[in-house]
């Protein structure tokens, strides 16, 4: 059974249609033009289950209130039939267009009025078993995610200080990093993107960010980039994990010798800052030839080394940190990425936050492209 609601300016139809719907079990609720009806929409709780609608009222006609109804998102899912004496098929397209999901034509026919109600509470069925699915995935991919999240290093504030934050396009993404001493004078940083969204490739990043955590690649020098690369690549070859592959920059940072030594697998490069005694901003790229892990099982990946100067940033990303499309459908790009970084340095402004609102004033969409990570090491 539902609840129907009958809007019609003809009481002789509105009191025909309440007692043979009646009859048959359903709650009926009456409304004497489109204003009163879509009050009465709005004030119900719950909101009918079906409306059946007269095209030609006075103050508001059926159409408006079609439109007004499938525009809130909260309502749009309630079954519309347009009660109409126009047959024409032009007349039928305008109603479709409005959001109307089915017609009744005047003379209204008893026996197909019945049908197409009971069509409709089908679809109703069907609808509200597809919200009940929706809704439990929503609730699995929340916790995926929480889980996801919690895996991820927090803040460091010594001997050096880190700040990371990761912000998916979806519920669940496909970027993951971390960040931890190898021993007291060795600190170790990656950021890896795997391709794709969604849970295939979340867990695809767990799995290699569970890898490095636990050490557990056989003979593994988890000082050399390079090799870890290697053996990355030789564990995940992409026809062996669901066709997907993913990027990575991995570096090792001697406090003692503030020497870098990095390797990367088709990421973007890291960015490093420095700022010398007269001010002066360098800005270097930190990149290295690799193909993306899982490609091609012959890749080879190379260390390249970096000193670091005193007072200076380094910045690691995945790339939805600067592919974002702008108003004029060009891409922002990672040249003025660095350029909001050199600002943050020059003003003395740490703050990891201020970093992400500049990039997301840029995105004029309700949520990311893909997924965006940045990391933040101050390396005093």
């Amino acid at each position: 059974m539902a609840h129907i609601l009958i809007i019609d300016d003809d009481p002789v139809i509105r009191l025909l249609l309440r007692r043979t719907l009646e009859k048959l079990g359903h709650t009926i609720s009456l409304a004497a033009d489109g204003i009163e009806g879509l009050t009465l929409i709005q004030g119900a709780n719950p909101a009918p289950d079906l409306v059946i609608c007269d095209w030609m009222m006075p103050h508001m006609d059926g159409l408006e209130v079609c439109r007004r109804l499938k525009a809130d998102p909260e309502l749009a899912a309630i079954f519309f039939i347009l009660l109409t004496a126009k047959d024409k098929i032009a007349d039928r397209i305008e109603g479709l267009d409005a959001g109307a999901d089915d017609f009744l034509t005047k003379p209204i026919d008893m026996g197909e009025m019945m049908a197409r109600i009971r069509a409709a509470l089908r679809i109703r069925d069907l609808t509200r078993d597809l919200q009940l699915q929706k809704q439990l995935l929503e609730s699995q991919l929340a916790e995926a995610a929480a889980y996801v999240q919690s895996l991820l290093p927090p803040p460091m504030t010594e001997p050096i200080q880190i700040n990371a934050q990761f912000i998916p396009s979806m519920q669940l993404g496909g970027d993951c990093f971390d960040y931890y001493w190898l021993d007291p004078d060795y600190l170790v940083v990656y950021l890896l993107d795997a391709s794709g969204h969604g849970i295939g490739a979340a867990l695809l990043s767990i799995s290699v960010l569970n890898m490095l955590r636990s050490q557990s690649l056989p003979d593994v020098n988890f000082y050399q980039p390079a090799n870890v690369l290697e053996a990355l690549n030789e564990n995940f070859q992409m026809d062996k994990h669901g066709d997907r592959y993913f990027t990575i920059w991995y570096g090792v940072y001697n406090r003692v010798r503030r020497q870098l030594t990095y390797a990367s697998a088709g990421h973007p490069p890291a960015i490093l800052i420095s700022e010398h005694a007269n001010h002066e901003l360098e800005v270097q790229r930190l990149k290295s030839s690799g193909m993306p892990i899982g490609m091609f099982p012959e890749a080879k990946f190379e260390n390249s080394y970096q000193l670091v100067a005193p007072n200076s940033s380094l910045y690691i990303m995945s790339d939805g940190a600067y592919e974002i499309m702008q108003a004029d459908e060009t891409i922002w790009g990672l040249d003025k990425l660095v350029e909001v970084l050199k600002l943050s340095k020059t003003c003395k402004k740490r703050d990891l936050n201020s970093i992400l609102n500049s990039i997301q004033s840029v995105n004029l969409l309700q949520n990311l492209e893909d997924d965006l990570s940045l990391i933040q090491i101050n390396l005093d």
